[in-house]
This record gives C-alpha cells, structure tokens and sequence, in this order.
C-alpha cells in the first residue's frame, strides 16, 4: 500500500513536466517513481540532473538524457522525495545520504516539488533521525561538536554515525553521515544555523523554504500542499 502511494505521487509530479525542461531528479524510493513515470511520458529535449549515483544509474537505464549541475546549473523544476514533511512544507531529508547533492540541485531550481506518501506529513518535525553531513576526516571530534550543539536545542542524545552491514555509510561524495535523533525540532531555523556553523559539517537535511509545493500520495489520489 505505501508504494501505491509513493506512486501516485511521483505519477502526479511528471505530469508537471514539460518538453524541453531541464529537471532535477531526486533520490529514493519515492522519487524512483517519478524518474520511472518521467521515462514513460518520452517527453522530447529533457535534459536531468540527477543526485545521486543511484538515481542517475536509474535514469539512465530507463533512457533519460543526463546532464551535470556544471553544465546545467539553472533547472526548470526538481522533483524529490522527503523523510519527514512539516508545517509550511519544512522538510527532513537525507535518509538516502544524498542530502548535500539534493540540496545543492534543490538551491538551483526555479521551482521544487516533494512527493511523498502521507505517512511522511507531521505537525512538528524531528521523529525521523535528523541527517547531518560531515566530512570524514576526524569525523569523531565533529560529532562531538555536533552533540554540543543538540544539546543547547535540549536534545539530549548525540548524534549517532551512520553504519550499514558494509561499515560505515559513505556518501558519493566521500563523506560520513551522522543522525541526530531529535524527537521533537522546536526551532528548525535556529539548529540549521547552528549545525552550518560547526567546521567539518558540510551540510544538515533540513531543507527550509525550499519546497513550493508538496504532492502527498493516498490510498484514493493525492492532495496538493502549499507553504
């Protein structure tokens, strides 16, 4: 049922693609359906950017024309999955560890869409592990820095490292990544300013006022949401 959802949702948002566009392509499972919709739709002169490896192995075996945030650096309209929605479409992304290639493509574009399934839509953001991006080079003292700035947002467990049955999660970029468990982000402006100052982090997954809308996939369609 959740991937009907999912389907819906990323179904409606290549419906929002039009010929010629240059479209960013998100990262996970929802977004999986939507590069998968955007295939079928075999609209002419796309070019895609996508944000991750995974994606662009995807998107290339469904034969989509691909193309780089250096040749393409100003995108029509991005489409991208999200872990958590919030109150005025603040986001929690990152599960997929390609939070800082999602947010430079994200930063972009004219024009950002997320899909997700309604599980995801919450009234305060944080039950979903709060991913932070850090270069792996003493990573160790980062996330102790890292925990000294969750606390101060009375957040009282460290952020744990990101590990997988292969060792430690690595992003395409190289980088480790460290999940705050939060329970509850009272201020999310406030903690992703205080994240962005910590030297070694490289990027956090709270994307705010980023999205312009938000298409959330039901068991009977979808609804649209605004800021």
């Amino acid at each position: 049922m959740s991937d009907a959802r999912k389907q819906r949702a990323g179904e409606a948002a290549a419906g929002r693609v039009e010929a010629g566009m240059v479209i960013g392509l998100g990262t996970g499972s929802t977004a999986a359906w939507f590069v998968k919709a955007l295939a079928a739709r075999k609209l002419p002169d796309l070019r895609c950017v996508p944000t991750s490896e995974k994606t662009a192995d995807l998107a290339r075996e469904l034969g989509l024309t691909l193309s780089t945030l250096d040749d393409t650096p100003r995108i029509d309209l991005t489409v991208d999955g999200t872990d958590e929605v919030g109150p005025g479409l603040a986001l929690i992304k990152g599960g997929g560890a390609a939070l800082l290639r999602e947010k430079l493509v994200w930063e972009a574009s004219a024009r950002c869409i997320v899909i997700a399934e309604a599980a995801k839509v919450v009234k305060t953001l944080g039950a979903f592990p709060l991913p932070i991006e850090v270069v792996a080079f003493g990573h160790k003292t980062t996330g102790n820095r890292i925990a000294d700035v969750l606390a101060d947002h009375d957040i009282a467990l460290p952020a744990r490292l990101r590990q997988a049955d292969r060792g430690i999660v690595r992003t395409d970029g190289g980088n480790v990544i460290y999940d705050a468990t939060c329970g509850a982000i009272m201020d999310p402006v406030r903690l992703a300013d205080d994240l962005k100052l910590i030297t070694g982090v490289v990027e956090h997954g709270l994307f705010l006022d980023l999205a312009d809308e938000a298409i959330i996939g039901k068991d009977d369609g979808v609804d649209l949401l605004t800021p």
